[in-house]
């Protein structure tokens, strides 16, 4: 494939949210309510307390719909950020929590930079197509 053809990470970062939107939308209800919820509250968390404790506070809270969001951030990040190809096996709901612990404050503005563009598409996506209460 020639570079032309290839896409944005701003179309791959697009795709990864719909598909991710597309398995919370074969959830329960409540937990769709949730998912949408989460979403469009993280960013604010983040600007405010940061990437680490708006995370932790997700983790902490321990729904279906938080962790889903935690392994799509996860997913994205460690996973499919710097591959065209979308990884299979999708990390565990704190891997994200367990690299900002491990890793040098680049890796954590960088990380808060991708995730809240990431939670741009999700945010959008969440609200067109998951149930709202």
């Amino acid at each position: 494939m020639s570079e032309q053809n290839q896409p944005t990470l701003d179309q791959r970062r697009a795709k990864h949210a719909w598909d991710a939107v597309e398995r919370m939308a074969k959830n329960k209800k409540n937990e769709q309510e949730e998912y949408q919820r989460a979403t469009k509250q993280l960013p604010v968390r983040i600007l405010t307390a940061g990437l680490g404790h708006a995370l932790a506070f997700l983790r902490a809270k321990g729904r279906n719909a938080n962790d889903a969001l935690l392994q799509d951030l996860a997913d994205w990040v460690l996973n499919n950020r710097n591959s065209l190809e979308n990884s299979k096996e999708q990390p565990k709901a704190d891997a994200l929590i367990q690299e900002i612990i491990k890793r040098d404050s680049a890796f954590l503005r960088v990380t808060t930079d991708e995730v809240l563009a990431y939670l741009q598409w999700l945010t959008r996506f969440a609200e067109a197509e998951l149930k709202d209460s």
